[in-house]
């Protein structure tokens, strides 16, 4: 079956189709209202892995990757439940509203773009569909939504082949994708004047983002942040913690200045 039949059929098998919920298995409903609650963004935040790469910008996550989170970002992901893509939309939209300054804060005339990261080609073609860009679409549309002049921008490409990272460890991970990723001028061009948001589903190393970020520097873009669906637990910052990260931080520029 061709990509783009396979891809038509699992949308239309998603809608009319008895399914069970993707998170927890009740019988004929997509997602339940309870995994719906897990992926709302109730508890959106900052997270940072430890230890982190250089140049990782500011990364917000829109859910606690366990359970049936889990479950739901690899039913979309792996088994092309396509139309999961609604809710991981949600807590992604969520995590981008949790930045600092807000979805909209400090955007120019250009609004909000999100970058997605990019899928390796054998890997789409393998799925049948890009992961992080379907959920980036409606996470847009969500952002739109309530008021937030939201885009998606694909300025991301990959420039040569990379390995699974599923069996990586941190350093194997930043030496995979070192370098790997490059910013279309086409990309960049459509991108200027907006508030750069790099998403993705999932974070865990956070190589893939920090690479991304560095990507899209080197094309002349500024990095406002990072995003993605769901993160590990032990990855969130607590508040508190933030608040005094920010504010040290800024001392130590007032007194570098």
């Amino acid at each position: 079956m061709r990509p783009g039949v396979r891809e038509w059929w699992r949308e239309l098998s998603g809608l009319v189709l008895p399914v069970d919920c993707a998170g927890c298995g009740l019988s004929r409903v997509l997602v339940c209202p309870d995994c719906l609650e897990a992926l709302g963004g109730a508890g959106a935040g900052r997270v940072r892995p430890s230890p982190a790469p250089p140049g990782l910008p500011g990364v917000h996550a829109g859910a606690v990757y366990a359970d049936a989170v889990r479950e739901v970002v690899l039913a979309h992901k792996e088994r092309g439940a396509l139309p999961l893509a609604g809710p991981l939309g949600t807590a992604l939209a969520a995590a981008v509203l949790s930045l600092p300054g807000g979805g909209g804060g400090g955007a120019a005339a250009g609004g909000v773009a999100l970058v997605p990261v990019p899928s390796a080609r054998h890997r789409t073609r393998a799925r049948g569909h890009d992961p992080a860009r379907r959920i980036a679409l409606a996470a847009s549309a969500g952002l739109r939504g309530k008021g937030v002049p939201a885009r998606v921008v694909p300025v991301l490409r990959l420039r040569r082949r990379v390995a699974d990272q599923a069996d990586l460890g941190a350093r194997e991970r930043r030496e995979n994708v070192a370098g790997a990723l490059v910013a279309g001028p086409a990309g960049v061009r459509s991108a200027a004047g907006a508030r750069i948001v790099v998403v993705d589903d999932l974070i865990t190393t956070g190589a893939t983002l920090a690479e991304a970020a560095r990507a899209l520097r080197a094309g002349g873009l500024r990095v406002a942040g990072a995003a993605v669906v769901a993160a590990p637990a032990d990855s969130f910052v607590p508040a508190e913690s933030f608040v005094r990260i920010r504010s040290t931080t800024r001392v130590g520029r007032k007194t570098c200045e």
